[in-house]
């Protein structure tokens, strides 16, 4: 059995009375005060989350735009230094091996910021694929320490508390800045639906960044309402909504495959499910009974038919509205199909709807 593995930031967690649960291999914090009171926090006004846990890895070299075309369903070709993109990783097949987002760093410099689970598999999938190009990746992912400050209220603490001057980054832009002779990377992105940034840098600087936003009153945020402010705007969790065999065709993430390209592993998969259709899609279910719907539980046709099973499911904080995101069999894939969601041993009734269940509030 694999030892539990911990961030930099472990030690304050504990100091906090943070609830600590295992994810992804790592002793991560679910919550500090309870769910609602983090969430709203983002909502309202701003939250610090650790992703610290989160894989890096450096792609370098001549062909290091190649490489990145190659594994990745984004398009990166010619971009320019300081955007950043997000994909996918696909097995051949069409299902998805991790999405990520990926940052141009320089010319023929990328780096991948993957998933806390997928770390291992990821890595080994981008070395057995990067053979033949001329082109390194290193894993950089214990390096790194990251901080995401999540909220409309975060682009007015950056300067002031962190002295990180980022008013000017667009939404999915970033920039490097020297602090103390050390390279810190701030970008404008997040999990949340909320405008926000997430910072890069050492250990060290984590720690003191950490502890100057918890000094200023900045809420600090666990995993459990990571999950309820991600699945409120209808963003993917990969083991969810994304896995080896779901694809992004059938999670409707279709804009972030780029079928222009001219390759890219899981392409002709993808063109395939694009002109011939797909036998399951995730979508939203709002429910007209009374009921909280969770991951795993049946969707099935009003006669009981079994289509489907849910991803990710709750009381939404934001509406009050019990709804789920859910894989269900595609000819029931159609907005406004009823439906029902089986609750302990129950049938309770409800109706597809759009996966975004609350408005994002992003800076574009």
């Amino acid at each position: 059995m694999s030892e539990t593995k911990v961030t930099c930031l472990h030690d304050r967690h504990i100091q906090l009375g943070a609830m600590m649960v295992p994810f992804g291999g790592f002793d991560m914090p679910l919550q500090y005060k309870d769910i609602t009171t983090e969430h709203n926090a983002v909502r309202q006004h701003v939250g610090v989350f650790d992703v610290s846990h989160m894989g890096e890895v450096r792609v370098t070299g001549p062909e290091a735009e190649r490489f990145v075309q190659h594994i990745f369903t984004g398009d990166v070709a010619g971009a320019e230094v300081g955007k950043i993109f997000y994909g996918m990783m696909l097995y051949p097949h069409g299902g998805t091996v991790d999405d990520l987002l990926v940052y141009k760093m320089g010319e023929n410099d990328f780096l991948l910021v993957i998933n806390a689970a997928n770390i291992d598999k990821d890595n080994a999938w981008i070395q057995e694929n990067i053979k033949g190009f001329d082109c390194v990746a290193d894993n950089q992912s214990d390096s790194y320490g990251q901080l995401a400050i999540q909220g409309p209220e975060a682009e007015a603490l950056m300067q002031p508390v962190l002295g990180l001057e980022c008013a000017e980054l667009a939404f999915y832009t970033f920039k490097t800045i020297d602090v103390a002779g050390e390279t810190i990377i701030v970008s404008r992105t997040g999990y949340t639906g909320e405008d926000g940034f997430e910072v890069y840098g050492s250990h060290s600087y984590i720690q003191a960044a950490w502890d100057k936003l918890i000094a200023a009153g900045v809420q600090p945020c666990g995993l459990g309402c990571r999950d309820t402010l991600r699945f409120e705007v209808g963003l993917p969790l990969y083991g969810d909504e994304l896995t080896d065999e779901i694809s992004p065709v059938m999670a409707a993430l279709s804009m972030f495959v780029k079928l222009d390209k001219p390759e890219f592993i899981g392409k002709e998969a993808c063109a395939e499910q694009k002109a011939n259709g797909i036998s399951k899609k995730i979508v939203g279910i709002e429910l007209q009974d009374k009921g909280i719907p969770r991951h795993g539980y049946t969707v099935c046709t009003l006669d009981g038919q079994e289509i489907g099973y849910v991803t990710t499911g709750y009381k939404s904080i934001c509406t009050g509205k019990s709804v789920c995101m859910a894989l269900v069999d595609f000819a029931h894939s159609k907005l406004d199909t009823e439906v029902c969601v089986m609750i302990h041993g129950k049938a309770r009734k409800g109706i597809v709807c759009k996966k975004r269940f609350y408005q994002k509030s992003y800076k574009k």
